[in-house]
């Protein structure tokens, strides 16, 4: 009994199918977790923006109804009548906007710096930079509030500022990527050429930067608006109030005005939506540049 040269053995076959299969079995296993996991992370977001939309009575109904069956625009009308929500919301992109602006311009400079300066006074300078890192800003949080007030900065923005001017963080990530991505060739040429460190730094450095700056720049306003610990501290009149410390006074010792609260979060998600969508990939390309290099 003889073979054809394209005859396929049976075993061959059956051993492809078998490895199609679990293939695919595989794969519907990671889509449905992935896609539980996803709805994990959004139902919370999603409740949020349907309390905003329901009445008192809706909001004690068990189970809790995703889509309100009479939905209302009071929550919204009543935050916005009842509380300066828009003079928080002022101030807290007013401060996330100038320590955004502060962390990038320090983070870069000193990022270049430290990344294509040999002297063995930066390398100390650095070590000291990262030790920085893994102090708690709760640590020095109280004598910083202190000099703060000496200064009489307390209920400004310039007092929330003081403790959001610099991130270790960011001079760590402009540092790599500066090492990583900008060669030495091209600044030496153009000094040859020329070109004072100004020059250099401002029409080659960053234009080279501009992914890690932007990823930068969304992790320093996520940390300028997310923060309540220092403006809490800091602030202590309502009209100097951050975002994060008005919302807090929905909710007293005894009761949480969830209808009001929600609306009120519902409003403050559009400026930091908003941020992300437009620097995502930027965001993205930032670190992944930064985590797959040595």
């Amino acid at each position: 009994m003889t073979l054809s040269a394209n005859a396929i053995p049976f075993d061959d076959v059956a051993g492809d199918r078998r490895r199609r299969l679990k293939t695919l079995l595989t794969n519907l296993v990671i889509d449905i977790i992935l896609t539980a996991f996803s709805i994990a992370m959004l139902l919370p977001l999603v409740f949020l923006v349907a309390n905003a939309f329901k009445t008192p009575q809706e909001m004690l109904l068990w189970p809790p109804p995703i889509v309100p069956h009479h939905p209302t625009l009071d929550n919204f009308k009543s935050v916005l009548s009842d509380t300066p929500l828009l003079t928080w919301i002022w101030n807290s992109l007013l401060f996330a906007c100038l320590s955004t602006l502060s962390i990038m311009t320090t983070s870069a400079i000193a990022g270049y710096v430290l990344g294509k300066f040999s002297f063995k006074i930066l390398n100390i300078v650095f070590a000291i930079i990262l030790g920085t890192a893994i102090i708690p800003f709760e640590v020095y949080m109280i004598p910083l509030y202190f000099q703060v007030k000496a200064l009489g900065a307390l209920n400004s923005v310039w007092g929330l500022l003081v403790g959001y001017l610099v991130m270790s963080f960011g001079i760590f990530l402009i540092r790599q990527n500066v090492i990583h991505s900008i060669p030495d060739e091209l600044l030496e040429a153009a000094r040859i050429d020329g070109a004072g460190e100004l020059w250099v730094f401002v029409y080659i450095v960053l234009p080279l930067l501009r992914a890690p700056l932007a990823a930068l720049g969304v992790l320093a306003f996520f940390q300028a608006w997310t923060a309540f610990a220092w403006p809490l501290i800091v602030t202590s009149t309502k009209t100097a109030y951050t975002i994060e410390v008005g919302l807090a006074l929905f909710q007293t010792g005894f009761t949480v005005d969830l209808g009001r609260l929600s609306a009120a979060s519902s409003i403050v998600l559009i400026p930091s939506i908003t941020l992300f969508v437009f620097l995502r990939r930027q965001f993205v390309q930032g670190v992944a540049s930064t985590g797959l290099k040595e």
